[in-house]
């Protein structure tokens, strides 16, 4: 089984876990029971023993995939001189939390006589675990150490293949049907039994339903609408809904560089996400998810155990222990290794979150609901220690692993923390260490003046006293440190575009030049720093060049408007996908531009 581009996968999902469906037909990543699970198909990071659910024609010319209007739901349609198949995925989405997990997979024949053929092979826990699998009545049951799977095939026999797999071969004519659902069981418990084509039909219909009325609270109605809609489906499918947490991405170890070493787990929530997602979502009228994450974010500042040091990341379910590890049994995509479990990045000092939260913070009181005394009084322990502590030198924004430095995104970052609490303590009148926040922003804001800004480059650096550039510089105007006009920031953002740029496409850093990230290899352009490039050039006036710039991102989407984070030398998607903040800052880079061009 050969490896396809990252680009040429879908996703669905049910806001607990999230897969991945090929242009083949292939489910080649899910987690069950929920993001950070451990995976039952993993074959896109180890096409041998990585197990996959595979359902398509036998013979086919070429294959197309769309979502169905305003919905997660996937249509892949397989075309042939001999016939035409159409396969529906999706997962029911069940608010009450106690409906088993399902994917459901039916294909019919459009036209013509179609020879189909269905294998499902799970590989539990990473593909380290083995199972059994035995024959029903109504399908088949896979039964894992942890987990038991029952795939109901009302209309298609199974059998037994080889490692503990199921497979069959069928042929249906044009109008004729055939229904797959697989779906997490109790011990003992068999595959549904009376699951017919009516039970089908409800669930494709509440499915559908669910996600068109969810889609119709958005509020953007402006020139890039399919596009945000897009994209605001894509997040809502990475919301972990009992807690409201965000995951940066459903999947782990696809790489930023194919070969490479840089592959890590994204199935967990980052603070940092906080800003952006807030922010994101307010400005197009989702504010009951901006108020499910805040209350997310609540809990982690709520902590008890804590002085007031945050930790980047967190498990969706809020746990703070998240070790990393490598599975070296595992291949990686396309030969990728190591691929890592877990994400060490969670022991680091990263003081931009405070920014990150703050600024959430500030967004939320300021378009969603009044911040309350009990939050106050555990973000002014935070920004306490933040008061103390912002000398520090830290791993940064991009969580290098060659040191900590003094980063200047984290200096700003922690300036914007402070700003904001000076801000939320007038607007809303609540106690504040007001004059010790104020007298550190300010020092804050002159010590990046002095030592975050090389005269001789004219730009601001990564680094202090250093020469290399970071695209997290573009944040200045973003977070209103600097005006977007401002000589410095203009002759910064001239520097940025000279050497970080390639057209629309911005790298992070200069892996060769900037602070050592102990990292081996190569990394493609970071598409949240893409589109942060927009929102400056909006933010600069240059609006003729902020919209092409814009409508040559939406070029680098695959062909149903989904990106990975990253984008290789032809264009290819790389990293982890699909990428939360990616989509995020496209809605915003979108917002801004389109507020901006219906004023001129």
């Amino acid at each position: 089984m050969a490896y396809l581009p990252i680009e040429d996968h879908r996703v669905i999902g049910d806001l607990h876990t999230a897969a991945l469906v090929g242009t083949d037909g292939t489910v080649d990543w899910l987690c069950l029971p929920a993001f950070d699970s451990p995976s039952v198909f993993c074959s896109i990071l180890d096409d041998e023993r990585g197990g996959h659910f595979r359902l398509r024609p036998e013979r086919y010319a070429r294959s197309q995939q769309l979502y169905l209007p305003d919905t997660n739901v996937l249509l892949t349609r397989f075309l042939s001189p001999e016939g035409v198949a159409e396969i529906l995925d999706f997962m029911p989405v069940h608010k009450d939390g106690r409906a088993r997990h399902r994917l459901v997979r039916n294909v019919r024949a459009v036209r013509g006589s179609v020879a189909l053929s269905a294998g499902c092979m799970p590989a539990f826990d990473y593909a380290r675990a083995g199972h059994s699998v035995s024959l029903r009545k109504a399908g088949a049951v896979f039964q894992g150490p942890e987990l038991t799977l029952g795939l109901a095939s009302p209309d298609v026999p199974l059998e037994i293949g080889e490692r503990g797999a199921v497979r069959a071969r069928f042929e249906l004519e044009a109008g004729e049907s055939a229904t797959f659902v697989l779906a997490g069981l109790e011990r003992g418990e068999g595959p549904e039994q009376a699951f017919s084509d009516r039970s089908f039909e409800e669930l494709l219909e509440d499915t559908v339903e669910y996600w068109r009325r969810w889609i119709s609270g958005c509020t953007y109605e402006g020139r890039w609408r399919e596009v945000v809609h897009r994209s605001a489906l894509a997040l809502k499918l990475m919301v972990y809904d009992p807690t409201g947490a965000l995951v940066a991405a459903p999947t782990m170890g696809l790489p930023e560089w194919v070969d490479g070493t840089r592959n890590w787990d994204y199935r967990y929530t980052w603070l940092r996400d906080a800003a952006f997602a807030l922010y994101a979502l307010i400005s197009i009228g989702f504010d009951e998810e901006a108020r499910n994450f805040m209350g997310w974010l609540r809990d982690r500042c709520n902590a008890e155990d804590t002085d007031g040091l945050l930790q980047p990341l967190y498990g969706i379910d809020g746990r703070e222990h998240i070790e990393e590890a490598e599975l070296s049994h595992l291949s990686g995509y396309m030969g990728s290794r190591p691929v890592r479990l877990g994400n060490a990045a969670y022991k680091q000092t990263q003081l931009d979150l405070y920014g990150a939260v703050l600024d959430a913070a500030y967004l939320y009181n300021r378009y969603g609901a009044p911040l309350d005394y009990d939050l106050w009084k555990s973000l002014h322990k935070i920004l306490d220690w933040l008061s103390r502590n912002w000398r520090l030198e830290a791993e940064g924004i991009w969580e290098v692993r060659g040191g900590r430095r003094h980063f200047v995104s984290s200096k700003l970052m922690s300036w914007v923390a402070l700003e904001r609490a000076v801000r939320i303590s007038h607007e809303r009148g609540l106690p504040s260490g007001e004059g010790p926040w104020t007298a550190e922003r300010d020092k804050i804001y002159e010590e990046i003046m002095e030592k975050g800004w090389n005269a001789e480059k004219e730009s601001f650096v990564q680094v202090y006293g250093g020469e290399a550039l970071d695209a997290s510089l573009l944040l200045m105007p973003l977070v209103q440190f600097v005006g977007p006009t401002d000589p410095r920031w203009l002759s910064t953002l001239a520097r940025i575009e000279e050497e970080l740029t390639n057209d629309t496409l911005v790298n992070r850093y200069n892996v060769e030049k900037a602070a050592p990230d102990a990292l081996e290899g190569m990394e493609g352009t970071f598409n949240i720093c893409s589109f942060w490039f927009v929102d400056c050039l909006t933010q600069a006036g240059r609006l003729d060049d902020a919209r092409l710039a814009l409508e040559k991102m939406f070029s680098y989407a695959n062909h149903l408007g989904l990106y990975a984070e990253e984008i290789g030398p032809s264009g290819e998607a790389l990293g982890n996908f699909p990428q939360a903040l990616t989509h995020l800052a496209l809605i915003s880079a979108a917002v801004n531009l389109d507020r901006a061009l219906g004023s001129r």
